[in-house]
Formats: structure tokens, C-alpha cells, sequence
């Protein structure tokens, strides 16, 4: 299931592991393959990843059968999860001929996201939040696409309802698109976004056509309409906000998502966030004075 000892350090290359954590990982793989027990669960959890693969919103329940990893391997069992899902996930993608550029660019997210973990806890692996995220990446279900991401998905009621208000006519459970934005990646510039959504509005009619997506759709702090009292009209942000018909708007305060991505530790406090550029000093500004950032809710459609 897993790559030979020798193998595993180009794999981990390909995939952006940060080479801080090859190491790591080629010395832990004898934990794993010589435990019969731990082999079992890693059976387990890629038979659970794999389950239905490629269904848009199956989601596995991975999180407690990562819990009852040794403590020994911690946050990086979850990645030889991936590594050892990962001639599933590739299959799947030549039976739908994925280009290869883009199962690059897509996989690398999990370098990405292990290079975030160490910036943000001083060791490597991945926290469970991020395994979370990263099965729709391994399950056939989001694809990198230019600057942003783009998921395989089903409209909600209350989001079908919302559009069918303003727009198409949708109902709920038919496929669209969510719409990612990582970091890391660049400005968020009007060029570079339509760019992406050119993209995606080829490849997914070309690889995916029976599922016809009419709309994008996106839930982000980003959305949050607040941000124009902060940033000047012809901001990167401002722009990608203009670029969606308003959809609902959450009233559960989610501070915390700014300030992690903004500044990459959700825990910071407020009163020691930086003022370095316009969106830092809007994110921190807003919450010093008692104010709140909300997750808004955006679509358009796609041609």
C-alpha cells in the first residue's frame, strides 16, 4: 500500500512535502508497515477514504479512526493515509483523463497544508481539520484550477432557494461548483480569477459533462460585505466580491477564519495583530473596535 522506503522520498517531492518532513517520513514508514495493527488501520482508513470515490459530498469519517493512531507517528498518520489512497485517487483520474498538470497542482496541496501546520505548531504532519479538507482532494472531488480551487458539489436547499429567487431556476441537490480561494497562491487579481473560471468552465465540461454545473457558488469570509468600508474600490478583494449576486449572509460571528488566513494563527490576539498592509489593518482595526467578520454566501452562473 505504501511506496518502498527508497521510493517514498521522490513521492513526497511531487506531492511539495516540505523537506523538512522527508525524513520523518521515511523513518516512520517501519513503524507502519511493521505493526500489524497500525497496517490494519491504514487499511481501514483508505478503504473508508476511497469509499464511493469520486461522489460529490462523501465525505469520510475518518477523524476517530485517525484518533487511535500510535502516538508515536501523531499527525503524520493521516499522510501515509493519502500516500497509500493516492493509486486509487490516480486511477480514478485516468478513467476521467485528468490532465497531468492538474493532478500535479491539485495533490501539491497537501505540501501546502503541511507546510502550514509547521508554521503554525512547530512540527510537522497535519492537523485533522486539514485531513478534512484534503479527502476532497484524494476522493476525486476538487481540482486546482489556476489561482483558485474548484469542488465538486450539490446545491443546498437554502442556497437553490436563493438563486432560484434571483436567477435559473435550480433545485436543491443539483451540481454546482464551490468555489476556494488557498492561500499562498498570488494576488487574487480580476486577471487571474477569470482566468480560473475560464478554466474550470472547460475542464469540468470536458471531464465531468454528465453533471452539467450551471453555477459557482462560494462561502467565505472573504464575501463578508463589510470589507468595502475598509479597502478601496478597485482592491483585489473588492472585486472578487463584485464578481457574485449576494446570496445569504451567516449572523454567527467567524472572526476567526480572517485572522487565520489573514495572519495564519486563529489563536492570535486581537490586540497584537499587525498593521502591515490594507487587508491586516481591516481585519485587525475591525475587531479592535468590537466589530465582528461574518462567512458571506455568493454565486454566479457559469456559462
Amino acid at each position: 500500500m505504501l511506496p518502498d522506503a527508497d521510493d517514498l522520498p521522490e513521492l513526497l517531492l511531487d506531492l511539495c512535502v516540505p523537506h523538512e518532513d522527508i525524513n520523518a517520513l521515511v523513518a516512520l514508514r517501519r513503524t507502519v508497515t511493521g505493526d500489524p495493527g497500525v497496517l490494519r488501520l491504514l487499511e481501514e482508513c483508505v478503504e473508508e477514504l476511497v469509499r464511493d470515490l469520486g461522489e460529490p459530498g462523501g465525505a469520510p469519517g475518518l477523524d476517530e479512526r485517525l484518533a487511535a493512531a500510535p502516538a508515536g507517528l501523531g499527525p503524520y498518520f493521516v499522510v501515509y493515509v493519502f500516500l497509500a489512497g493516492l493509486p486509487h485517487t490516480r486511477a480514478y483520474h485516468r478513467e476521467r483523463g485528468i490532465p497531468a498538470d492538474v493532478r500535479r497542482r491539485t495533490f501539491a496541496d497537501l505540501g501546502r497544508h503541511m507546510t502550514i501546520h509547521r508554521r503554525r505548531t512547530g512540527a510537522g504532519g497535519l492537523h485533522p481539520r486539514q485531513a478534512r479538507w484534503l479527502a476532497h482532494h484524494f476522493r476525486g472531488e476538487l481540482y486546482q484550477l489556476g489561482r483558485l480551487q474548484f469542488e465538486r458539489a450539490r446545491l443546498g436547499e437554502r442556497t437553490a432557494r436563493v438563486i432560484s429567487a434571483a436567477g435559473p431556476d435550480v433545485a436543491p441537490g443539483v451540481p454546482c461548483l464551490n468555489l476556494h480561494i488557498p492561500d499562498f497562491h498570488g494576488p487574487l487579481t480580476p486577471a487571474a480569477c477569470d482566468r480560473s473560471v475560464a478554466l474550470a468552465r472547460d475542464f469540468f465540461a470536458r471531464h465531468f459533462p454528465e453533471e452539467r454545473h450551471q453555477v459557482v457558488v462560494c462561502h467565505s469570509w472573504l464575501l463578508d460585505p463589510q470589507l468595502k468600508r475598509y479597502l478601496a474600490e478597485d482592491s483585489n478583494i473588492v472585486r472578487f466580491q463584485e464578481r457574485f449576486r449576494a446570496g445569504r449572509q451567516d449572523t454567527e460571528p467567524a472572526d476567526g477564519d480572517p485572522v487565520q488566513f489573514v495572519f495564519g494563527d486563529p489563536d492570535l490576539p486581537v490586540r497584537d495583530l499587525p498593521r502591515r498592509t490594507s487587508v491586516e489593518r481591516a481585519v485587525g482595526d475591525h475587531l479592535r473596535a468590537g466589530g465582528h467578520w461574518y462567512i458571506g454566501h455568493g454565486w454566479f452562473p457559469l456559462p
